[in-house]
């Protein structure tokens, strides 16, 4: 039964105590002091109807790097470091030593980062199925630049590990009951490279591929502009989109939700594009396409089959 006075307080305030120092500020009796003045940015994201597969398999860790995962990659568009989160933890029922645990994995995470955890709260939803790890993150921005892709830029895909945190509505309506591991496997988080890529490059434009997909290229395209995949590129699909395309779903459709091998997409200058790869030592990275004269038009040449696909 719910207790509501949740008598697991003072053990969480401990764990997330641990964040409450950092170089970029102090919290003390929860007020929070920054140590700096720089323009900010703040996201927010969640893992979503993945947290169903999370919960079931008690996998709480990797659903706190999911959760993180889904706002450092988007804060590493706008080139922000982060520097505190708040977050809202939703479960199916009160479970004492799974609150604990998620918040123990949360807390060790972010110590990592140097990000303090400044508030945050804990739901019970007895019409859930699974668990909702919801964060919102704020980071702040040294030099602040517009994110467009740019008419001759090449266009540098860094792989996915799978499915990461996107389009589990229809994994569920493909595989019912099934359960793979791919399902629970952990979103890559992007941001640290991006950030060291930013320091040595000119990075015109990125695109994190999560719920879109491959869509979201039109939201960093000039008006002038088409982006344009190849067909032969070294990042191929992992099995589970192979699974899923041979059980009926369209190409079309793979490439509006799932990131099919792609997880990060930078636009850079082709004289930089082989420097550019050859500093991405954790992932495989490879020239995924290109940015041609058009009208915010992105063409997909499949890696699913003979078709191209245009949005």
């Amino acid at each position: 039964m719910y207790d509501a006075t949740k008598p697991y307080k003072k053990q969480i305030l401990e764990s997330v105590q641990q964040t409450w120092e950092t170089p970029y500020v102090s919290v003390k009796r929860g007020i929070v002091v920054k140590k700096f003045s720089l323009p900010e940015y703040h996201h927010t994201d969640g893992i979503g109807t993945k947290g169903i597969y999370h919960w079931n398999q008690r996998s709480f860790r990797n659903a706190v790097i999911d959760a993180l995962a889904m706002n450092l990659n988007d804060l590493a568009l706008m080139r922000a470091v982060p520097y505190a989160i708040i977050d809202h933890l939703i479960l199916p029922c009160d479970n004492k030593e799974a609150i604990l645990e998620i918040i123990g994995h949360l807390a060790g995470e972010c110590s990592k980062r140097d990000i303090a955890i400044t508030g945050g709260e804990t739901a019970i939803h007895n019409n859930m199925e699974g668990l909702e790890i919801s964060i919102a993150m704020l980071g702040f921005v040294e030099k602040p630049k517009q994110n467009q892709f740019e008419i001759g830029d090449v266009l540098i895909g860094i792989e996915s590990n799978g499915l990461h945190s996107n389009g589990f509505t229809k994994v569920r309506e493909i595989f019912g009951e099934e359960f793979r591991q791919d399902f629970i496997a952990p979103t890559h988080i992007y941001l640290d490279i991006i950030l060291a890529l930013d320091e040595q490059f000119d990075i015109h434009g990125m695109t994190h591929i999560t719920g879109g997909a491959f869509t979201k290229l039109k939201d960093f395209l000039p008006d002038c502009a088409d982006a344009i995949t190849k067909k032969d590129h070294q990042l191929e699909p992992q099995q589970i989109f192979r699974e899923l395309y041979e059980k009926g779903i369209a190409d079309e459709e793979m490439y509006k939700t799932f990131n099919c091998g792609i997880g990060f997409i930078l636009g850079v200058s082709q004289k930089e594009a082989d420097a550019v790869i050859s500093q991405i030592k954790d992932f495989k990275a490879d020239i995924v396409g290109e940015v041609i004269p058009g009208n915010r038009t992105v063409k997909i040449f499949s890696k699913f089959s003979d078709k191209k696909i245009e949005f």
